[in-house]
């Protein structure tokens, strides 16, 4: 699973030919969490509320970028950008 993003601890990595709808995943210690791109929420897992609103921010900023990384998902051999931290 590519990591597209990491910040304050918390990895962003997003899978090839991933389920609908589209959403990435997060990592923060002992916490997972799918994240849906559109709406910033939770899909399946648990995250501290701070750091769910740390990863709303940076959604709110890259959610461009995000939806291109999906639509690369859907590529027979994806290639995934980077995305730049939340600083």
């Amino acid at each position: 699973m590519p990591e597209i993003s990491r910040f304050f601890g918390i990895v962003i990595t997003m899978y090839a030919d991933d389920h609908n709808p589209p959403h990435f995943h997060a990592r923060y210690g002992e916490f997972r969490a799918m994240i849906n791109i559109s709406e910033g929420d939770i899909i399946e897992g648990t995250m501290p509320l701070k750091i769910l609103r740390l990863i709303q921010a940076w959604v709110e900023i890259h959610r461009e970028e995000l939806i291109l990384n999906w639509k690369e998902s859907r590529n027979e051999n994806p290639n995934f950008s980077k995305i730049e931290p939340l600083r």
